[in-house]
């Protein structure tokens, strides 16, 4: 497995074709995963999707790649490439204090969820988001693509103690940094 210090991280960026065929090979995967991750945090430490507490799963997985995963990084390895992305989640908003709320997302009147734009484009710093690490193994297509893990921040006190501090659904201003869970 490898570690950051071994790896060369690139700077985070829009996704590139490659990268949204790439995360799209996982999504229901990565939908999977939310939710289940939500459910199991729930019994022991529900911190963790706090967040998220007022939102129903479907809700929140109610998102797709090509429409929200918003940035990526990535890091070549000698197994292939990791991918991490930050996925928007409409569902969770910031408040009028800077906050993450849980809550139902705005609909139109088709049924989708909309977005709240600035000057024409999407806001980002108004939404929460998810990360994702995905593995992409050596070879031409995107068939063999890995769901590996859901970055889920487990705050540590100086000693390396869990400080009480839980959280599953990021800012838009979290940098995307490597992890491992």
């Amino acid at each position: 497995m490898a570690t950051p210090e071994q790896l060369t991280i690139s700077p985070p960026h829009p996704p590139t074709e490659r990268a949204i065929a790439a995360f799209e090979q996982v999504e229901a995967q990565i939908k999977h995963e939310i939710t289940k991750s939500r459910h199991d945090w729930d019994k022991h430490e529900p911190k963790m999707w706090s967040h998220a507490s007022q939102t129903s799963d479907h809700n929140l997985v109610n998102f797709t790649i090509k429409d929200d995963l918003v940035t990526i990084r990535s890091a070549e390895t000698s197994y292939g490439p990791m991918l991490f992305g930050k996925i928007r989640i409409r569902a969770i908003k910031l408040d009028s204090a800077g906050e993450l709320v849980a809550g139902e997302p705005q609909v139109d009147s088709h049924g989708h969820i909309t977005v709240e734009t600035k000057h024409g484009k999407i806001d980002d710093d108004q939404y929460g988001f998810i990360f994702v690490r995905i593995h992409d193994p050596p070879g031409e297509g995107t068939e063999n693509v890995k769901f590996h893990s859901l970055f889920t921040d487990e705050g540590k006190d100086e000693e390396g103690h869990n400080n009480g501090f839980y959280r599953a659904i990021q800012t838009n201003s979290k940098p995307l940094e490597f992890f491992n869970e």
